[in-house]
């Protein structure tokens, strides 16, 4: 796996995916945030994990969240990949 050379944490608004029909909405959501990616992490090469999918779709298709806090890795090669971020202070 190649070493992360950009590190960062956003949260990444998804209020646009309630503008568009319910049957669509997490899917809307989804490209909403691959499309915030690219363009603040400067690749075209976006990876979402399977744990920030699930959070997305966890309400199912009609409800996402209105907003997401995940953390956007770049490594070497230009891949983006977003996962969610790790908690601090929890002991």
């Amino acid at each position: 796996m190649a070493k992360a050379v950009v590190s960062r944490i956003y949260t990444v608004p998804l209020r646009e995916a309630w503008k568009t029909s319910r049957k669509k909405r997490a899917e809307r959501a989804i490209n909403l945030l691959k499309n915030f990616a690219a363009r603040h992490m400067k690749s075209d090469k976006v990876k979402i994990s399977g744990e920030v999918n699930e959070l997305i779709w966890e309400r199912s298709i009609q409800k996402p969240p209105r907003r997401i806090r995940v953390l956007m890795e770049k490594d070497e090669d230009g891949v983006v990949t977003i996962s969610l971020p790790k908690e601090e202070g929890t002991e």
